[in-house]
């Protein structure tokens, strides 16, 4: 004998009913035998509470509701059923619902509905079904009889949640099986007290009926269906990436029911616990997916970690004090003052200094558990040995649960290092010596990045995910969409790295998808965005949004945008830009986006300040890191200045070639910004700073390239008139240093804590005479690189190598925080 339940989404519909019966029937044309146990049609049950709770309000639209809930079943009866069955089920249907009618009425007279009278008006949903399936089950060949589990399941009178009388109710059920051998149709939920009073197993009671039938007839399996298959590893509305867990022990099921897991109802695992009844979880919507199987056997050679679990809202209460420490009975008080004000304890943590106990309620509670423990520590509380109790709201608790933790070291520290590095702070920690759970209390906005950041630590951390948010879609910003879109797949495969991109913003319009942009039609959305853009509320949405492993790039220029870098770290959200106001602008907030991210435990990458796509700064810090002392930095830190001096000749008009650069969008459209070095100092501050110098801007000194003429001039156009006119000056020049065998290069110098910036003229004896085009070079002379310093050539400049330095550094967060 197996025992099938399906659940108010398996019966939500008449074609979903078809569906049921079609699962029954290809049971039976197995030989197997069974009987079934069904919930109300989806959604009944709330509506039949509604109804007692507005006609208790002497409200008269409870009438309409009445009027739904008739309708709606006698014409799924209608749509299901022929005659004959169709004539007995409207008869059977037709005087439930004058019954209900009835009861309705009286309780709008009377203005009151007990939870006895609310027992009674609940089970007409159970009622209902049940006996309509029967006739369908009966039309469809099958040789079903309907069971009102009233009949044999046998309850106290604590209506709402009542206790089954176990003995008198495996007795009953023996003995009607027994004498009744056709397929049993039962009603899930619903029971009877002493009197025939219809008494009800709390929500979710329908599993509970199940397994009470599985127990009483030492079935083969109980099998519960619903709408997913089997337990996942997660809540999959709030995990996406969910999955089925194929087996697991009744433990584990404890577990993941008492956090939540929506698919088992806690006190159905008891019944089959006791006698070791197998229970499968399946989907009645994918019948051939083999669900996940709860047994008493357990297999050392699965995951340590089999599910993840939580619960949305809780309030954590502490009480603490000197007078708790080495006093015995204090828990023993506390607990059973709770107890007796019926207050259900979530989770309980004492540290081993004995001054406080943490404990968690449901927050309905929270108030009323306040003031019995404070009454019963009266007198401590009055003498200061205990301080009143501290209440904190607004929170969660997420559980990792899993028998074979205990065999696994290190899987708390892995817990904890994935919440520290989303941002995620934890309250309070609970974890039994048992080791098959541990709990934390975290905040409940953070609950659903908690738990995608922590489902990925455990079970995807095969394929790791980064969520990209993008400032700045232009030359630069397309050109790395383009890079992820071209590498996406190869990352997946190859590298086990999901990049999603879940944020774009251009100067006007902004978008966001958790699940991801889709990279073939970006722009396009983003110009029919609705959303207006602003920096402010690009990172309001950004941070609301709380996905796990995030990571802003900036593509920009712009100074305001940096000014938010503070806060979106402080956010836990790791930065890459390209951007160099941040690290150049004062040597004091520099220091401190450094120190942000290092207390956030996360990563302020800026690679690409310095050299584009070239390895400067990582290099740097490399040597810097593992004890090597920088004694000089030598560098050409411009493409722009580097195509001019590298192309400039004797012979040649130095204006023209300046001109040439500004035509190929090598320097600014002013010239003199490339020319004043004025970007050279502050990737020069940039080095200094990485090397521990406390350099500001006005530290660096600067030998001015142009004449004081060109400099001043008041438009672009006067300064190449101007320049024209300076020709000659830097043809002498260009003259003189060819005849010494040397060329001319714009040289950023740092040095016994010296930072200057100049044009200096260099033999071939120097790295820098053989640079060519727009090339960088950086020359880092150390201890240990003295007579042959380490150099680091190429380019400088251009989007391609820009947008693969920060798709490098987006990889290098995704693998550090994975």
């Amino acid at each position: 004998m197996k025992v099938l339940k399906f659940g108010g989404s398996s019966v939500g519909t008449p074609d979903r009913i078809s569906g049921l019966v079609d699962i029954l029937r290809s049971y039976h044309a197995k030989g197997e035998k069974f009987t079934v146990v069904f919930s109300a049609f989806g959604g009944v049950t709330d509506s039949l509470i509604n109804m007692g709770k507005l006609a208790a309000q002497g409200d008269e639209s409870y009438f309409d509701h009445f009027q739904a809930f008739s309708k709606r079943h006698l014409d799924a009866a209608k749509e299901m059923l022929n005659e004959p069955y169709l004539r007995e089920v409207i008869s059977g249907l037709e005087n439930n619902h004058e019954v209900l009618k009835n009861l309705l009425y009286g309780i709008f007279l009377v203005r009151e509905a007990s939870q006895r009278t609310m027992d009674y008006v609940i089970s007409f949903g159970e009622r209902n079904s049940a006996f309509i399936i029967t006739q369908v089950m009966r039309q469809n060949g099958l040789d079903a009889a309907y069971l009102d589990a009233r009949k044999v399941i046998k309850t106290d009178k604590n209506f709402g949640s009542a206790k089954v009388e176990l003995e008198e109710t495996y007795a009953n059920i023996k003995q009607y099986y027994q004498e009744n051998p056709q397929t049993q149709v039962v009603t899930g939920f619903i029971a009877s007290a002493k009197g025939g009073l219809t008494t009800t197993l709390g929500r979710g009671g329908s599993d509970y009926t199940a397994a009470l039938l599985a127990a009483g007839l030492e079935a083969e399996s109980l099998e519960i269906w619903t709408d997913v298959n089997g337990v996942l590893t997660a809540d999959p509305r709030k995990v996406k990436k969910a999955f089925s867990i194929p087996t697991m022990t009744y433990a584990e099921a404890m577990e993941m029911s008492h956090f939540g897991a929506k698919v088992i109802y806690p006190p159905t695992i008891q019944p089959v616990l006791g006698k070791k009844i197998p229970m499968w979880i399946k989907n009645t919507f994918e019948p051939e997916h083999p669900g996940t199987l709860v047994s008493d056997q357990h297999d050392e050679n699965t995951p340590p970690v089999k599910g993840i679990s939580s619960i949305s809202d809780i309030a954590l209460l502490t009480m603490q004090g000197s007078g708790l420490f080495g006093v015995p009975g204090i828990a023993a008080r506390l607990f059973n003052s709770l107890a007796n004000a019926q207050i259900n304890v979530i989770l309980i943590t004492q540290g081993s200094s004995e001054h406080s106990i943490s404990f968690a309620v449901q927050p309905d509670k929270a108030k009323k558990a306040v003031k019995v423990v404070e009454k019963e520590f009266e007198y401590e509380i009055r003498s200061g040995l205990v301080d009143p109790l501290k209440m904190e709201d607004q929170l969660a608790v997420i559980a990792i649960i899993g028998e074979n933790m205990r065999y696994s070291p290190g899987i708390s520290g892995r817990l904890f290092q994935t919440l520290g590095q989303n941002g995620i702070n934890v309250i309070a920690i609970a974890q039994g010596s048992s080791e098959l759970n541990i709990s934390t209390v975290i905040n409940k906005a953070d609950e659903a990045k908690a738990l995608n950041a922590v489902h990925q630590a455990f079970f995807l951390s095969d394929t790791a995910s980064v969520n990209v948010f993008m400032v700045g879609v232009g030359l630069i910003g397309n050109t790395l969409l383009n890079q992820i879109k071209a590498q996406t797949e190869f990352l997946k495969k190859e590298h086990s790295l999901d990049v999603r991109v879940v944020g774009l913003a251009n100067s006007k319009k902004m978008i966001f998808a958790e699940e991801g942009i889709a990279l073939e039609n970006w722009r396009d959305k983003l110009t029919a965005s609705a959303q207006a853009m602003s920096h402010a509320n690009f990172v309001s949405v950004m941070t609301s949004m709380n996905l796990p492993n995030a990571v802003f790039i900036d593509n920009t220029a712009n100074e305001e945008i940096a000014n938010y870098y503070e806060q979106i770290l402080n956010e836990s959200i790791s930065i890459s830009t390209p951007n160099k106001i941040a690290t150049s602008s004062s040597y004091q907030q520099y220091k401190r986006l450094k120190e942000v991210a290092r207390k956030r435990g996360i990563l302020f990458l800026y690679e690409t300040n310095v050299g584009a796509g070239l390895p400067v700064i990582s290099t740097l810090n490399d040597l810097i890191i593992s004890g090597d002392q920088i004694l000089k930095i030598e560098a050409v830190l411009s493409g722009s200045l580097s195509f001019i001096f590298n192309t400039f000749k004797p012979g040649m008009a130095f204006s023209s070639i300046v001109r040439e650069a500004q035509s190929r969008g090598y320097t600014e459209p002013d010239p003199r910004i490339d020319l004043n070095g004025i970007d050279v100092r502050r990737k020069l501050i940039i080095l200094a700073r990485e090397t521990g110098l406390p350099l500001e801007a006005e530290n660096v000194i600067i030998d001015n390239v142009l004449p004081d003429a060109c400099r001043n001039a008041p438009t672009v156009d006067d300064f190449f008139v101007e320049l024209e006119k300076a020709d000659e000056h830097f043809a002498n020049l260009a003259a003189r240093v060819a005849a010494e065998g040397k060329v001319l290069r714009m040289v950023a110098s740092l040095e016994n804590g010296q930072a200057r910036i100049g044009l200096q003229s260099v033999d071939s004896t120097h790295p820098f005479y053989q640079l060519s085009g727009s090339d960088n070079m950086i020359v880092f002379t150390s201890q240990r690189y003295k007579e042959r310093p380490l150099v680091v050539r190429g380019p400088g400049a251009g989007a391609e190598v820009t947008a693969a330095g920060v798709f490098s550094e987006i990889i290098k967060i995704g693998n550090y925080l994975n």
